[in-house]
């Protein structure tokens, strides 16, 4: 039987320490909603992996590109935004090709039947010839 493995959270002092900045740097991040830690009872910040991923891209737009806080946000929800659309195209993409599929197979199961539209039958007329002199 396999044990689920428990994802690992760092405190505050330690995330400060892994990227070299002052724990007011990271509780700024927070106030102005850039990051979610987790909280303990006793209230204490407990950070994750995502977490430390999205501290480590905050840095990196803050320090090399020199985004500001409010451009590093709008760049965040973009990213948000854009996977979340991401997913939904992902998923309406497998509903197609799962209605595809059913009608395929509804098709090949029925051999020997034409498909009729709601006008029923139509048949295609050839157009008058020209008559020559």
């Amino acid at each position: 039987m396999l044990k689920k493995r428990k994802r690992p959270f760092y405190m505050i002092s330690v995330v400060a320490e892994m990227f070299n900045v002052h724990p007011q740097t990271l509780r700024t991040y927070e106030r102005e909603g850039l990051i979610r830690p987790a909280r303990t009872q006793g209230n204490t910040r407990l950070y994750s992996q995502e977490d430390l991923e999205r501290i480590e891209l905050i840095l990196r737009l803050t320090n090399e590109l020199r985004v500001n806080l409010a451009g590093v946000e709008v760049i965040l929800n973009m990213r948000e935004q854009m996977e979340k659309m991401r997913r939904e195209t992902a998923e309406a993409f497998e509903a197609v090709l799962r209605a595809v599929g059913e009608e395929l197979l509804h098709r090949r199961q029925s051999p020997g039947l034409v498909p009729v539209g709601r006008r029923g039958l139509s048949r295609r007329v050839a157009p008058p010839r020209a008559e020559s002199p």
